[in-house]
């Protein structure tokens, strides 16, 4: 049993207990996803309701003289596209966490309330304060998101026991549908509270400014250190609390620190964008195909591809529809028969 626990968690060892070909290969494919991203985003520039010439898109960013071309490039597509890359990022390392810390392979980040909880607070914001500038929504939306989650942790603590993959989810699942209800009965009688509610809820990074990218990074980043501080607790806890807790983990902190990277994540990436279904749902289970179950590097193979799959879902919404297509809508699209298919084939076996 040493020798198994050793070659499983080791960080210079595979499943096979190589280190060399195994490393060599995720390396190799990390490399892969970023050139991958690079596509992404030149496409996410280039391509949309009206196609820019790459050569165009270069001038704009690197030389521009005030066309209406450089003008799409520089005050459009750029911000949206670096929105697209950082809430990408953000739920698809978010999603990873939150299904290694729930052990539930259909988790998603919004288990822990944060959707509604974002969301009850935006609507607040409307009805009741009058907010109608995008920037404020960001501040009340992490800060509904942030309580929300905060509840949920307490609430799933309740016992003495502290917080369990089951009762977080209950926790979860209860919080959301009371904030859920309350939103119904509130904008059902306020119609700004309703547009404002449909414009978030919808899940989109258009008609978004640089300044709000710049409003949630700090967030990110703060979230992103703390799920790479998180992932080596995370790989003992992969082999069972008692097991870890053998091992000198101290579980109850590695909960606490994980709860909080997904709240900083899916926090900011919800108040700025509105809920996205799926990504971070879907992407995890396509990061544990290519990586194996060490979440040193499933977390940020789940970012990047998280990245990559937003950018792409929101070119293909563009050349579709115009922008008619939200990419919320273009992933619940795409991520629907994915999932079936990774449930068909795979059968989302236990993590």
């Amino acid at each position: 049993m040493t020798v198994t626990l050793a070659s499983r968690t080791s960080p210079r060892c595979g499943r096979t207990g190589r280190p060399g070909p195994v490393r060599r290969r995720r390396a190799g494919l990390l490399l892969v996803l970023l050139l991958a991203l690079l596509v992404a985003a030149g496409l996410s520039l280039a391509f949309g309701a009206r196609p820019i010439a790459p050569a165009a898109v270069w001038d704009a960013l690197v030389h521009p003289t005030g066309t209406e071309e450089d003008i799409v490039v520089r005050a459009l597509r750029v911000p949206r596209t670096v929105l697209g890359i950082l809430v990408g990022i953000a739920l698809g390392a978010a999603g990873a966490l939150m299904q290694g810390h729930t052990r539930n392979p259909i988790a998603d980040p919004g288990l822990l309330g944060v959707n509604q909880g974002a969301a009850f607070a935006i609507v607040l914001s409307v009805v009741v304060f009058g907010v109608s500038d995008l920037s404020a929504f960001i501040w009340f939306g992490f800060a509904g998101a942030l309580v929300a989650a905060v509840v949920v942790f307490l609430l799933g603590a309740v016992g003495g026991h502290g917080a369990t993959p089951v009762t977080l989810a209950l926790a979860g699942a209860a919080v959301s549908a009371l904030l859920y209800g309350i939103i119904s009965a509130i904008v059902l009688g306020n119609r700004q509270g309703m547009e404002a509610y449909r414009f978030w809820h919808v899940g989109s990074i258009a008609g978004r400014d640089a300044a709000i990218a710049g409003q949630i990074a700090p967030f990110l980043i703060l979230g992103l250190l703390l799920a790479v501080l998180n992932t080596p607790g995370l790989n003992t806890l992969s082999l069972g609390e008692d097991v870890a807790t053998s091992l000198g983990q101290h579980v109850r902190r590695t909960r606490i620190v994980g709860v909080l990277a997904i709240t900083m994540l899916t926090g900011a990436a919800v108040a700025a964008c509105g809920p996205i279904a799926f990504l971070g749902l879907i992407v995890p289970h396509v990061a544990r195909a290519l990586t194996g179950p060490d979440y040193r590097w499933l977390v940020p193979f789940a970012a990047l591809l998280g990245a990559v799959l937003l950018l792409l879902a929101d070119v293909l919404g563009r050349l579709v529809s115009g922008d008619t297509f939200e990419v919320g809508v273009m992933l619940a699209l795409l991520g629907a028969p994915v999932f079936i298919h990774l449930v068909r084939r795979r059968g989302l076996a236990g993590l």
